[in-house]
């Protein structure tokens, strides 16, 4: 199902929209600021002072303080009541561990941002329910506490013929194609115009084997060395905090194929412009590596 259309000032509480011209009106929004953090300081043993150790992020409360207006029609402010309450029940977030639904703001002066977390509360104050008015104490816990950009941006990167990614001048003769005997590269630009490292899904479509992903900056590779795919079938890679697998085009874990130097953990795409190289074998040249991340932010 599509998100639904943000204007300014609405939000969309995991499917729900809220906020400017709704029946659930935002009174003030908090928690957009810097996320609480885990620190590990310790005291220095016989000396003033502590040693900062690391920092990580826990999660992000967001509290919503809205309430619901209907003037005069108890029964239509219980409906909206309901009808926020209904995808909270949804099973496949609910019983899921790691499953999140979704805050997307529509902030004044900003694009429109998605975090991932769990609603937590949902309190009403229904005492004033018969005039059409019902307070509401919403909080989300974005368990990821970094800020998302709102579509996906995909870059598909074929494998290309020629050695070297093209010819150098002078060209002098004989000139050699690669005929599929040998590895072909093609480098390819991704751009992540956020302020965080963004984590890509990688989706290699075959035939290929012998498949190599590279980061060029960094010199950080997903190798899947014995990987052997044909015509149609593919192979994806999740790098995503929390996610994290390698699976087949039939469900299937493949993660056995990855060589044991391959970090997920560490294959991201950082802020501004890199590039990727794409290395496998291929005699016919139709095979296709396709990187799909959504920009990453550390503030709305």
């Amino acid at each position: 199902m599509p998100d639904p259309t943000l204007t300014t000032g609405q939000l969309d509480l995991a499917g729900v929209v809220i906020g400017k011209d709704t029946s659930v009106q935002i009174r003030d929004l908090s928690g957009l600021g810097r996320p609480p953090v885990r620190e590990e300081d310790f005291d220095q043993p016989s000396m003033d002072g502590a040693w900062p150790g690391p920092d990580y992020y826990g999660a992000r409360e967001i509290r919503i303080d809205a309430a619901i207006r209907t003037p005069g029609d108890r029964a239509a402010a219980l409906d909206v009541l309901a009808a926020l309450q209904q995808p909270l029940h949804n099973p496949a977030v609910r019983l899921t561990g790691g499953a999140t639904h979704t805050l997307r703001v529509a902030w004044p002066g900003r694009p429109v941002k998605r975090l991932l977390g769990r609603v937590r509360r949902l309190d009403p104050d229904v005492r004033q329910a018969i005039h059409g008015y019902i307070p509401l104490d919403i909080s989300f816990a974005a368990t990821d506490p970094l800020w998302y950009a709102d579509t996906e941006t995909v870059t598909e990167l074929p494998l290309g013929w020629l050695t070297g990614g093209g010819f150098a001048a002078p060209v002098v003769a004989p000139i050699y194609v690669q005929n599929g005997t040998v590895a072909a590269d093609r480098p390819g630009w991704v751009t992540n115009t956020g302020t965080a490292d963004a984590w890509p899904v990688i989706r290699i479509t075959g035939p290929c084997s012998q498949i190599t992903v590279t980061h060029v900056a960094t010199g950080r590779t997903l190798s899947l060395p014995t990987a052997t795919l044909t015509a149609g079938q593919w192979i994806e890679i999740d790098t995503r905090p929390g996610f994290r697998t390698v699976t087949r085009e039939n469900g299937g874990n493949a993660l056995s194929l990855l060589a044991p130097a391959s970090r997920l953990d560490l294959f991201s795409i950082p802020p501004g412009m890199s590039e990727m190289r794409f290395t496998a074998f291929d005699a016919t040249n139709t095979s296709r590596l396709r990187l799909t991340w959504r920009d990453t932010y550390t503030a709305l």
